[in-house]
Formats: C-alpha cells, sequence, structure tokens
C-alpha cells in the first residue's frame, strides 16, 4: 500500500477514533500533498510518488519544530505540547531518522566517491550526499558533518 492511501486510510480511522491530534497532523500532508499536485505544473501529470510524500512530510515536520521553538520563547506550554504531540504523529509517517555516526560513514563514503579534497569540493558532495540522506536527516546536520570532514582534508 502506497503511503498516499496509507495516510488516507489513517485519516478515516482516527476521523471515527475523533482523535484531533492524528486528524489534525495527517490532514497536514495530505494537504501538502494537494497542494504540491495543484502547484507545480510537473507535479500535475506525475505521479506522486511515497517519495515525494515523505519529503513534504519531512517539511510539515520541520514547520513544527519551528512552531515549538516559537512558543517555547512565548512561554505558551499548552501549544508546545500540542505541536509536540503532532510532531511525533508526522514522523511516525518518515523514515527512521540517521544518527549523526551514519551521517558521517555515509558523508566519509560520498567525499571519497566524488573524490573531494577539500572545502571547496563541498557543492559537489553535498548534492550527491541530499539524495542519499533525504527525508532521513536534516540538511544543516548533513551540511555541518560534511564541512567538519571537508575542512580536515
Amino acid at each position: 500500500m502506497s503511503l498516499y492511501m496509507n495516510l488516507n486510510e489513517d485519516l478515516k480511522k482516527y476521523m471515527k477514533l475523533k482523535d484531533k491530534d492524528k486528524i489534525n497532523a495527517i490532514r497536514s500532508i495530505i494537504a501538502a500533498v494537494k497542494n504540491f499536485k495543484t502547484s507545480s505544473s510537473k507535479a500535475k501529470n506525475e505521479e506522486i510518488t511515497d517519495e515525494i510524500i515523505i519529503d513534504l512530510a519531512s517539511r510539515e515536520a520541520k514547520k513544527r519544530e519551528e512552531a515549538i521553538l516559537a512558543y517555547e520563547k512565548l512561554d505558551r506550554d499548552e501549544l508546545v505540547e500540542h505541536e509536540k504531540n503532532e510532531l511525533e504523529i508526522i514522523k511516525s509517517y518518515l523514515p527512521k531518522s540517521l544518527s549523526n555516526e551514519e551521517i558521517s560513514k555515509i558523508a566519509l563514503e560520498t567525499i571519497q566517491e566524488t573524490g573531494a579534497k577539500g572545502p571547496s569540493d563541498l557543492g559537489v558532495v553535498m548534492k550527491a550526499l541530499i539524495s542519499k540522506t533525504k527525508g532521513r536527516a536534516d540538511g544543516k546536520m548533513v551540511n555541518k558533518i560534511v564541512r567538519e570532514m571537508l575542512a580536515g582534508l
């Protein structure tokens, strides 16, 4: 079953259970998919793959993380808790996140594959590495690790 079908089935299930946090989280992913289909001329004729849904769900998760930080600064604990609940639900549809050690291992392999010699090759390495870690690692963290590795060359 595709991830999109799974989302729709879960939405129906949680609507029957009247679980508002899960309903809102799943609806946000489905809405992101629908917006992607209507806003992108390329996507209108293209089938929505699990990879696209994972990318869109990752963006929704990132929005929740940013909201959590903003609400924490405002001491809005009830909103922080709400956003954390939705974040966990969205993360349940994403692949398991890579640890820093796993990112470092993949980065080292990619550096060797691309033949990078130093910090000036960051763009080449990141281009190859992003496709390997997409949806499983934060891009900022990947960039930081690669920068540190390339600085040591």
